[in-house]
């Protein structure tokens, strides 16, 4: 990083004035930074960023991100997961449970809460599992996990899904009590197994195992209801059918019941005959769906059916994937990507306008999460934490060049429509001009 970069966190009474920005997209104008916060205008500021023609949006909120730490080490950790999030244009992320040994104690919540830390590069936020070892019998120490410095808000199984009804029940009944959310891999196991990709015409000229659509879309079903008769928060991870969206609109227009969902960019760019080619990068879990699906899952995040993006990055060594599809691991990278993704997909399709970018990835996840100092306005008083975009800045992705140590991207040679240049967290450069700054110090504020 430059000498200005090194010199300036504006967390030490110093002012930074972040020139000819376009807030959201619109209207230029400057913002200015001092102590972590967004403040005033200053006369003279001890540093100026000419920032014209970039967008500034809210910095980035990803509820659903596998840093693999502990145990998984040879595909990604935290601090490589940390430096993809934060060139990504993402100031937190929450760290999903299936690790090694499982996060399903204090102990390893901490463990990833204290790394992320360390590093300092995007908040992390532990995901504590629902059950103990993911095992889908016996509910996990969620009470000690949220009282724990982690102070976990988020439960999932994630990778599996809490197939019993009556576990599932009782943890949305032990989530209410702690303020906490319950995250649901929907997937009924028993209409998935030895599936490789959507049940339909391209997996049945493949010659591949189809994967029954209604095994996702019947848990959400269940579940809906479940956490209506528990008064409980639910959320849905990686939404993937159109039917599925109709299931969330039917809850809320008929019951009294507080759910939310999420998509991939993955589900609402590419479709099921990217398996035509069988390398296994394109399998994923929930496979990818037919045009049909994802042109509707496009409307349901537009409509807000759907709530926001999240990412599912899930980064995997390379014997992993370098084998034949029916072995592989699913799973794709999705940090570095989103935003380009959801830009094609969205604004580039007149779905969405920066505001509402900013409402999918930023806002809506911060607000599902509960966290009180992310996804703010743009606007004096609120902390300093954004990201700032060049929307004429192409790239072309390739995956040995992404901060993740892992390279299985589905996007390998394709280009992306724009670039993230500077990312900050409460007034901290986490990323100048596309590079990452090595903070690695324990951050000072909670």
């Amino acid at each position: 990083m430059g000498d200005a970069a090194e010199r300036s966190s504006t967390r030490d009474g110093s002012t930074t004035r972040i020139a000819g920005v376009r807030p959201y997209g619109e209207d230029a104008g400057d913002l200015y930074v001092r102590d972590g916060v967004l403040v005033d205008p200053v006369s003279d500021p001890d540093e100026t960023i000419d920032a014209g023609g970039l967008i500034a949006l809210p910095g980035l909120v990803d509820l659903h991100t596998h840093l693999r730490e502990p145990g998984g080490e040879e595909a990604e950790t935290v601090d490589t997961g940390s430096a993809a999030a934060a060139l990504g244009g993402y100031t937190a992320v929450f760290a999903m449970p299936n690790t090694d040994p499982v996060a399903d104690s204090p102990v390893v919540v901490e463990h990833v809460w204290r790394r992320g830390r360390e590093v300092g590069l995007v908040d992390v936020h532990p995901v504590g599992a629902v059950t103990v070892g993911l095992e889908g019998s016996r509910l996990a120490e969620m009470g000690m996990m949220a009282a724990s410095p982690a102070r976990v808000r988020m439960f999932s199984d994630d990778g599996r899904c809490v197939n019993d009804p009556l576990v599932m029940r009782r943890a949305l009944e032990y989530a209410r009590a702690l303020d906490a959310v319950v995250a649901q891999h929907a997937e009924d196991h028993r209409l998935t197994v030895g599936a490789q990709a959507h049940e339909g015409p391209v997996a049945a000229r493949l010659g591949l195992a189809g994967w029954d659509p209604a095994a996702e879309e019947s848990i959400i079903a269940r579940d809906v209801m479940l956490a209506a008769a528990a008064g409980a928060r639910l959320h849905v991870c990686h939404l993937s059918t159109a039917r599925s969206a109709e299931v969330l609109r039917w809850a809320r227009e008929t019951m009294d019941v507080t759910v939310s969902a999420e998509v991939t960019p993955h589900h609402l760019l590419l479709t099921d005959t990217a398996a035509e080619d069988y390398d296994p990068v394109h399998k994923v879990n929930p496979p990818l769906r037919p045009s049909a699906d994802t042109a509707a899952l496009r409307r349901a995040l537009a409509d807000g059916t759907v709530d926001c993006v999240a990412t599912d990055h899930a980064p995997h060594a390379v014997e992993a994937k370098d084998c034949e599809w029916s072995a592989a691991r699913p799973g794709m990278l999705g940090l570095q990507t989103a935003l380009p993704v959801v830009v094609t997909t969205m604004v580039a399709t007149g779905l969405l306008d920066w505001r509402g970018v900013a409402r999918v990835c930023s806002e809506a996840p911060a607000r599902i999460a509960g966290l009180a100092d992310q996804g703010r306005p743009l606007t004096v008083g609120e902390p300093a934490t954004l990201t700032l975009v060049d929307p004429d800045a192409a790239w072309t992705v390739r995956g040995e060049s992404l901060a993740s140590r892992a390279a299985n991207t589905p996007y390998e040679g394709m280009q992306m429509p724009v670039s993230v240049v500077h990312t900050m967290l409460r007034g901290r450069w986490t990323v100048r001009d596309g590079a990452v700054r090595e903070l690695r110090k324990v951050a000072q504020d909670g």
